[in-house]
């Protein structure tokens, strides 16, 4: 146990942003540089270490945190490394991105802001880097295998680095230009920096994993061509099928999904593009969703010099203390402010976009709202409470229906889907096809950057015992399981 009276003595202190007023000036990531290593060995020390570890439960991952938290109190950095890396491929992209369901069922959290789990490890994962500890791991001989993984993104990476480390001769195919899925391409800079994913490419170039950029499986290559090919398949390609808003006036310019919006943005910072061809520039923006990609978006208008920046969200204003249908250890829903909130713009809640309103040229400019009531589950307009908000960019982060089914993937390999339109897979994570495996959304529906992960490593340890017999990869969760939940 690192220190017996430590959640007693110290109390939950969080990494330092910078200014407001500096950081939107920039796109770089919103922490001060070196804020938390100060800190990090007493908000480790606030771990109890505990009999039964809840945080285990909350993390699909299995993540040893009582183990990496002590190592890090102790600031032996290259043990809590190692621990932290036995479970986790890339705990640089979830200390920065995961919205910690570990926190929430942090035993402390029952009477007590709980550990900042998250500001640990990416405290750890860091230290690791710029301590030369993190290093390639190829495997001492190769199997003879080959395995196609399909998609860039946590659960394709981790897939391909577990099944190269096992011996396997592994190609990873994006449809993108450059490798990283919607970390590359949907999360933005300020939130993780692009280098955490570059260097992790070549961390498994050296291991020998292979990679395919501008190859689109169903369109450039056709799916059983690939399965051919290859010894076994693992398709990681997402759940990148946007849910759209039907409303009269959708048709104006100006209005656009997250994953239209976001990416270019991204390219901005890549120095593929001199300036975004959608720009919140000078314009009244309105961003329908209340959630991450929400923020993303309010985020980046921000930096692109929105005029003004709104955000929607149909269901009501979350409270700040846990509510009691969303007991301890779950994952509640709390009233968040995000980074991107602290920088400005208005949030409204229990709202319903009725229409979009445009100028003679077709472009939009008034977004029609009234709000809303639920009953029975489902909501209902409120009379008298029609109004309208300018709008002059419209971004649409209302979440994603499934994996893509309009480029021929689906129906090359002849997949069966379940009832939620996901690609169907039995307790191996392999579907109807022999050899070929599915892992991450596109399996499991629309989920966290840990469920990807921690459903790449269970997959690989499917497609590894396909081609040998046996495996002795780590399975952290079944496709059935489901996050802690009420």
């Amino acid at each position: 146990m690192a220190d017996p009276k430590g959640f007693l003595n110290h109390e939950r202190e969080i990494a330092k942003t910078r200014p407001v007023e500096e950081r939107v000036k920039d796109w770089n990531e919103v922490y001060q540089p070196g804020s938390l290593l100060p800190i990090i060995s007493k908000q480790a020390s606030r771990c109890m270490d505990c009999g039964i570890p809840f945080c285990h439960n909350g993390c699909p991952l299995g993540n040893l945190i009582p183990e990496w938290n002590d190592y890090a109190y102790r600031e032996d950095w290259t043990e809590a490394s190692e621990r932290l890396h036995a479970t986790n491929n890339f705990p640089e992209f979830t200390g920065r991105l995961c919205p910690a369901p570990c926190e929430a069922a942090c035993v402390l959290g029952i009477n007590q802001p709980p550990v900042t789990i998250k500001n640990v490890e990416v405290s750890i994962i860091d230290k690791a880097w710029d301590n030369g500890d993190v290093t390639p791991q190829p495997p001492e001989r190769l199997s003879g295998k080959t395995v196609a993984v399909i998609g860039s993104g946590p659960a394709g990476l981790a897939a391909a680095q577990q099944l190269t480390r096992a011996g396997h001769t592994v190609a990873v195919y994006e449809r993108a230009d450059r490798i990283g899925g919607l970390l590359r391409y949907g999360i933005p800079e300020f939130k993780m920096e692009k280098r955490h994913i570059n260097r992790r490419i070549e961390q498994m170039r050296a291991e020998g994993t292979k990679f395919r950029t501008e190859v689109e499986i169903g369109r450039d290559l056709d799916a059983k061509k690939l399965r051919k090919r290859y010894d076994a398949v693992v398709i990681a390609a997402g759940a990148t099928t946007s849910r759209d808003l039907p409303v009269p006036g959708r048709e104006l310019n100006g209005i656009h999904f997250a994953m239209e919006y976001l990416p270019l943005a991204n390219k901005v910072q890549e120095g593929d593009l001199t300036v975004a061809p959608i720009s919140a520039e000078g314009k009244h923006v309105v961003v329908i969703g209340g959630g991450d990609t929400g923020a993303d978006c309010v985020g980046t208008a921000h930096r692109q010099g929105a005029a003004s920046v709104t955000q929607l969200e149909i269901m009501g204003k979350p409270g700040d203390e846990r509510n009691p249908n969303q007991p301890w250890p779950t994952f509640p829903m709390l009233y968040k402010v995000t980074s991107a909130h602290e920088e400005g713009g208005e949030r409204i809640y229990s709202v319903s976009t009725t229409h979009f309103e445009g100028d003679e040229e077709g472009n939009v400019q008034w977004l029609h709202l009234t709000e809303v009531e639920f009953k029975d589950g489902r909501p209902e307009p409120k009379p008298g409470t029609e109004r309208k908000i300018p709008a002059q960019l419209v971004t649409l982060a209302m979440g994603f229906t499934g994996t893509d089914r309009e480029n021929g993937l689906v129906e090359q390999f002849g997949l069966e889907l379940d009832e939620r339109g996901n690609i169907a897979r039995d307790t191996e994570f392999a579907t109807n096809v022999p050899g070929v495996y599915v892992a991450g959304d596109a399996g499991r529906g629309q989920s966290l950057i840990v469920w990807a992960i921690a459903e790449g490593r269970s997959a690989a340890k499917g497609v590894d015992r396909f081609l040998t017999g046996a495996s002795a990869l780590p399975a952290p969760i079944k496709p059935t399981d489901r996050a802690l939940t009420v």
